[in-house]
């Protein structure tokens, strides 16, 4: 987002439009002179200010900057701002004035300006939708620097100028939820729910506002947080997040899973086994919890590289397509030598395509590490005759 260095275009704007005056030092004279004021700005001609302004705008917006520091913008705000004192009640100048901000990105200049317009025209739908868009800005860079006192009002004052702007629903909502006003969060995602039937993050959010006097303020705070720094990239931020959710709530079923699924991004098999041992002794786990819990578990103990290969390579067995299996099985088994489990469903899988002496080798490799697989044992016999 761009800073919006407002002391220096003050300067600018404070009267006229006229440059900066020049200060100098001299310690080589001892008499001073007085500095000669500025001249008032002459507002006598507001059609033709207005026009200058429009112009120096087209041309600010033709160049490839929107710094409000670069002199394209400084002139065409400085100019915008000219026409609105020269007739305060224009609504050609006042909206110039506020688009100007808009363009550039100088959302608190355009707040007060979108305002002034809007006493004028209140009925301007398109340009409620635009100053909608300087709220959820101010918003969202409230909650950006943590300062959600500030944060709630933008996103409300948003969704007043534009009940259809589901980015103020949902981060107003995401406000709500961290701030503890669990009820007004619901009420957002459902809002943001039902102008985004399709965005998953809104049905996310909404379920876990639902359930979130469960689990209070803190452990709800560092889970939204946590989520926005996955979502940012930030998997070890976001893993240390979803840790700080689950000590603050132990009950927290969404925040272990979200754990344990981090931490096996990361190949932390042993964060990811305390994870999902968790969410799967609690209510509401699912048949997904308990298969990473199992990936989690044999993880821990042969390594995630070889597991995943291992995992993937029995999708591929189960789908037919028994020569990737194969080199999936076969992965495995060099990612983790130690694994049992992989030598054996590499020999079937060698077997079934008639490759006896290769299913020999690897069943011959699955028992010597597990005597107890008797599968094992049993077609390593066939393998070796052939049959």
């Amino acid at each position: 987002m761009k800073n919006p260095a407002p002391l220096l275009l003050s300067a600018l704007l404070l009267g006229s439009g006229l440059a900066f005056a020049e200060t100098t030092t001299q310690t080589t004279v001892t008499t001073t002179t007085a500095p000669a004021s500025a001249a008032a700005p002459d507002l006598s001609d507001p059609a033709g200010l207005l026009a200058k302004a429009n112009a120096l705008a087209v041309s600010a917006r033709a160049s490839k900057s929107r710094n409000i520091d670069d002199v394209v913008w400084k002139q065409a705000a400085a100019a915008a701002e000219l026409a609105v004192q020269a007739a305060p009640g224009s609504p050609d100048a006042l909206k110039l004035r506020a688009q100007v901000y808009s363009d550039v990105g100088f959302w608190k200049a355009a707040e007060t300006s979108w305002d002034a317009y809007l006493k004028v025209v209140p009925g301007d739908q398109a340009a409620m939708k635009t100053a909608a868009l300087a709220q959820y800005n101010l918003g969202y860079a409230a909650y950006a620097r943590g300062d959600l006192g500030s944060a709630p009002a933008p996103f409300t004052k948003c969704l007043a100028l534009d009940p259809s702007n589901a980015d103020c629903a949902l981060w107003g909502g995401r406000v709500a939820l961290e701030g503890g006003q669990f009820a007004q969060a619901v009420t957002l995602y459902q809002q943001a729910a039902q102008l985004r039937p399709q965005d998953k993050v809104a049905a996310y959010f909404l379920g876990v506002s639902q359930n979130a006097g469960k689990y209070g303020p803190a452990a709800t705070t560092a889970f939204s947080r946590a989520y926005q720094n996955y979502d940012a990239g930030r998997k070890q931020d976001a893993l240390g997040g979803y840790k700080a959710a689950t000590a603050a709530a132990p009950n927290f079923i969404e925040a272990w899973r979200e754990q344990g699924r981090v931490a096996l991004e990361l190949d932390d098999a042993a964060s990811a086994k305390v994870a999902y041992d968790a969410a799967v002794a609690l209510p509401g786990a699912t048949a997904s919890d308990k298969y990473n819990q199992g990936v989690a578990a044999e993880g821990a103990q042969v390594g995630l590289a070889a597991v995943k290969s291992f995992r993937d390579a029995y999708s591929k067995y189960t789908a037919g397509n028994k020569a990737a299996a194969e080199a999936g099985f076969l992965a495995s088994t060099a990612a983790a030598p130690g694994y049992a489990k992989a030598w054996s469903w590499l020999g079937r899988a060698r077997y079934e395509q008639k490759n006896y002496p290769g299913a020999a080798e690897a069943y011959a490799q699955a028992v010597k590490l597990d005597p107890s697989d008797k599968s094992a044992a049993y077609y390593l016999k066939l393998a070796q005759a052939g049959k």
